[in-house]
């Protein structure tokens, strides 16, 4: 009867791809995050050439926070751009697990995560902190620069097959377009009256700027767990 393979010799090969994959996942992740920030950019530059001077009321702006997060002004609406640290993969059941370029390495499950969230640029203008922000989509990368974006509307549909390819400029050029389109496309929905009826002495005081605050007709399903971070 052969010897089984000593367990800490898988161990230790599963810690050196997986780390390795990891790492070069990470670098792509910052890269495009790079190239994101840098075509978010280049649309806000785009469309202030555009908007007619006396839509003086109508800002677009590109800001940049620090390495891990971006934020793009258009009139009503903010998109906040973050990248997270952390390199995920997806459950067995997920239908990009089923692709053979997935199934072929085991490193390539791999992928980095930026989100996209859409806030109301008046919630963080008067600090309305329990104004609800909403998750457009994530967009994911692994050590090969493939990507996949997992959203609402197109931005859930143009990419939602993992890419053949890298990802280029010209890809997240259209997604910043796509996720720019898709939060001014959808209104706010004022908050049903039975729940504005009733305000106490405090929420006068304190909160006046949070009352009649309206949510956003398109993500209600993403903000109530659709969507994950």
């Amino acid at each position: 009867m052969e010897t089984e393979q000593d367990p800490l010799e898988r161990i230790q090969r599963m810690l050196e791809n997986k780390s390795t994959a990891k790492q070069i996942t990470y670098k792509n992740l910052i890269s495009s995050f790079e190239a994101l920030a840098k075509e978010s950019k280049r649309v806000v530059g785009e469309l202030r050439k555009k908007v007619k001077p006396s839509d003086h009321d109508v800002t677009v702006d590109f800001k940049r926070i620090n390495d891990h997060e971006f934020q793009l002004k258009l009139a009503g609406d903010l998109l906040i751009f973050v990248l997270h640290t952390n390199i995920v993969t997806f459950d067995e059941e997920h239908e990009v697990m089923k692709n053979p370029y997935i199934k072929e390495n085991e490193i390539n499950r791999y992928f980095g995560q930026i989100m996209i969230y859409n806030f109301m640029s008046d919630s963080i203008k008067f600090n309305r902190v329990n104004d609800p922000g909403y998750l457009l989509a994530r967009l994911l990368v692994n050590h090969d620069g493939r990507y996949i974006v997992e959203g609402e509307g197109k931005l859930g549909l143009v990419f939602s097959q993992i890419s053949n390819a890298a990802i280029t400029e010209h890809d997240l050029n259209i997604l910043v377009k796509l996720a720019l389109t898709l939060a001014i496309e959808n209104d706010l929905m004022a908050p049903p009256y039975p729940q504005v009826k009733f305000i106490t002495l405090y929420q006068k005081l304190e909160k006046t700027q949070e009352l009649g605050a309206g949510q956003k007709i398109g993500f209600r399903m993403s903000y109530h767990g659709k969507v994950e971070g």
